[in-house]
């Protein structure tokens, strides 16, 4: 039987252990099913974001509609990932408020 590549390290070697799945490279377990239903986003890294991860900012933003910027290192926390195209994380932004931003412009702190 062929299981799909560890969505953590993408290593090959996968078993199954009762209903998980197990990366023996690095430990990961997960639900096929529940995975299937996630939307998987990725950071500028290419780390796998998750729903209360906490984020940095990795480049300066402009906020649209407002002259405020979001600079570099900025912290935000991950409430919600949206499938979209333009902008995937629903984030509470430190100093900013609430707002959507693009997985590609943040990593993993």
């Amino acid at each position: 039987m062929s299981f799909p590549s560890c969505p953590n390290c993408q290593s090959e070697y996968v078993y199954q252990d009762q209903r998980l799945l197990v990366c023996p490279e690095c430990a990961y377990e997960w639900d096929p099913n529940e995975l299937e239903q996630q939307p998987m986003v990725k950071d500028v890294n290419g780390t796998l974001l998750s729903e209360g991860d906490k984020v940095t900012v990795a480049k300066d933003l402009k906020v649209k509609g407002s002259s405020q910027v979001i600079k570099i290192g900025t912290k935000a926390q991950i409430r919600r990932i949206v499938e979209g195209k333009d902008h995937q994380l629903d984030c509470r932004v430190d100093g900013a408020g609430e707002m959507m931003i693009t997985a590609k412009y943040v990593k993993k702190a």
